[in-house]
């Protein structure tokens, strides 16, 4: 059986077979001879799968109402800012992972630690996410159904669940980070008055308040995300302009690739970097934001029309998250580095957050050492030498990337859960469970722990979410060139290839800051075998991902080898364009025939 026969030979969540409906339908025209109501009756079934096969009813995002798509084609004009501004959204909601209280204190740390000079791996991977995250959004468009859905009907059970797993991780893993940060922005915010714990728990309040907002419409939900990235924009940008870089330095650590006399921990930071800016559960979230847009898949020109819009979107908002990451990195960079915690205790002399300073700039009585900084100690530090407002506006952008991702992370965790273990729960039950998964253990954090234990969690967070990224990126590529799902949308050669190795880099690029984080636990005894074991299952579960993605891309060795066919290709429950675009189009038909 080839890889094509596989996904025609399609298999609906109900248990019935494409061709067994077929059969029946054919049966029944000869039995009764009346071939016209054998039609009908075969459409409605199709339609009745298909709603099933894509649950649109209960989804979490864009259930209730579709962004429709403005219809230029009359006046004969190239480019509509209409059709873009209809577009836009899904790229914003998407850039907010950029800017999520995580992806903040690893800039404020490269400032602090390399200056200026590994900005241009800060622009060079913000490059690399929106080429991948392209990717996803064209699986989204052209299929009608988002990465984990498509991993649903793609992979067997076993591969299938431990995707799951490992993309729920990911997404803990910076929801922990986005919930600190708000926390900590809260106490900034409070002067001390609301504890740690006290504001993960209002995160659990106010990001339920903020996700029911979308029963007003999705564009007023997509409005509120881009007035968090305006708060963003401003807030940073404030202290950008009060702190006055030097901006031929910054230019020139932007476009210069190079890190003269870069230390290893500098290196180590410019890798962090990378894995701060591209995270795998960011995939899933786009492939799925895309679907709000009312796009006619069974038309390749409006298909190709939305991906057109989708990818200058994305670019315009991914621009923005880089600008809004280069004022923070550049704010520290020309304040902290080089400084030791003395000379700003010496800065903060005969300011009011004097005392919260010395607490944080102390390094047991040896205060010489270079400051560690953190979301904490960077406002202290802008409050000490700019003033009061400094410390606030800081801890208000924070407040909002914080608020931002914690919901764009509550979407993604949804969009996990109904695509990979076919839920059909209601709405606020996903919402309770995808946030109780991450705040119960950031809650016990912040409980038990001080204000020095969260704030360097992140870059063991970071490096947890690194290893999650092949189980994004692959299945990711491996769709986007499967010409039975793509159609003729499928990557072309040159995307393949350009693909492959950025995923290559980024991976081994990750998995390297990864393995210089395990080396300074120092792991020995037990725990070293166990994560020995751990490293082993690992590499066998992305090979076993690799002979997936290399059948997908046509591998004729693979796609006839009886052992790939048993455990590796789907035998159900897949999908393949034609099949789609036909049942889409009856779906249509039936709708207006309603109305």
């Amino acid at each position: 059986m080839s890889l094509n026969e596989g996904y025609h030979n399609k298999i609906e969540p109900g248990g019935t077979s494409a061709g067994d409906d077929q059969s029946s339908s054919s049966g029944a025209r000869s039995s009764h001879g009346n071939a016209a109501a054998a039609n009908s009756t075969q459409l409605h079934q199709q339609v009745l799968n298909e709603n099933t096969y894509l649950k649109a009813s209960k989804q979490a995002y864009f259930s209730d109402e579709k962004v429709l798509i403005p219809d230029d084609d009359h006046t004969n004009i190239g480019f509509s800012f209409r059709k873009l501004w209809a577009f836009t959204g899904p790229g914003f909601l998407m850039s907010i992972a950029y800017l999520d209280p995580g992806n903040i204190e690893s800039d404020l740390q490269s400032g602090a630690a390399a200056k200026y000079k590994i900005l241009w791996v800060l622009l060079w991977a913000t490059v690399l996410g929106l080429l991948m995250q392209r990717l996803a959004a064209r699986l989204g468009v052209v299929t009608g159904l988002h990465l984990a859905e498509m991993c649903y009907r793609q992979y067997k059970r076993l591969p299938r669940w431990i995707l799951w797993i490992m993309i729920e991780i990911a997404i803990i893993g910076s929801d922990m980070q986005e919930v600190i940060g708000t926390a900590i922005a809260i106490y900034l915010l409070s002067n001390k008055a609301v504890p740690l714990w006290g504001g993960v728990l209002i995160t659990i309040v106010d990001t339920f308040t903020f996700l029911f907002l979308d029963k007003y419409g999705l564009r007023k939900l997509e409005f509120l995300f881009g007035f968090l990235i305006t708060v963003m924009a401003i807030t940073f940008g404030y202290e950008y302009i009060v702190s006055a870089p030097n901006q031929g330095a910054v230019m020139e650590g932007m476009f210069v690739p190079w890190c003269s006399d870069c230390s290893s921990d500098v290196l180590l930071q410019a890798v962090g970097v990378v894995g701060a800016v591209i995270m795998p559960h960011n995939l899933y979230l786009h492939s799925a934001l895309v679907k709000s847009r009312d796009v006619d898949r069974r038309q390749p020109k409006k298909v190709s029309e939305a991906n057109f819009y989708f990818f200058i979107e994305a670019s315009i908002a991914l621009f923005v998250s880089f600008i809004i990451n280069l004022f923070v990195v550049a704010v520290f960079a020309h304040g902290m580095y080089g400084k030791t915690n003395q000379d700003v205790l010496d800065v903060c002399t005969d300011k009011s957050m004097y005392e919260d300073a010395k607490i944080s700039f102390t390094d047991n009585n040896n205060n010489t050492d270079i400051i560690n900084a953190d979301l904490y100690k960077g406002g202290l530090f802008l409050g000490c030498t700019f003033g009061a407002a400094a410390m606030y506006i800081w801890g208000v952008g924070i407040l909002a990337a914080g608020q931002s991702s914690t919901m764009t992370g509550t979407y993604a965790g949804q969009f996990s859960m109904e695509g990979f273990l076919n839920l059909q729960w209601p709405r606020w039950c996903r919402v309770l469970v995808t946030r109780c998964i991450a705040i119960i253990p950031t809650f016990c954090l912040a409980m038990f722990s001080k204000m020095e234990d969260l704030t360097n969690m992140n870059d063991i967070l970071n490096a947890v979410m690194s290893l999650q990224l092949p189980f994004a990126a692959i299945p990711t590529i491996a769709f986007t060139s499967c010409a039975a799902i793509m159609g003729e949308f499928v990557n072309g050669i040159g995307n393949k290839i350009v693909s492959i190795l950025l995923t290559i880099v980024v991976i081994g690029v990750n998995l390297y800051f990864v393995v210089s984080q395990v080396e300074t636990l120092q792991i020995e005894g037990g725990m070293l075998a166990l994560v020995c074991v751990f490293a082993i299952l690992y590499i066998l579960f992305v090979i076993y991902l690799v002979i997936h993605m290399a059948a997908c891309m046509g591998n004729k060795w693979l796609m006839n080898s009886r052992w790939v066919q048993r455990w590796v290709l789907p035998s159900q429950n897949s999908f393949s364009i034609k099949n789609a675009n036909s049942t889409y189009a009856s779906l249509r038909l039936a709708s207006t025939q309603k109305k």
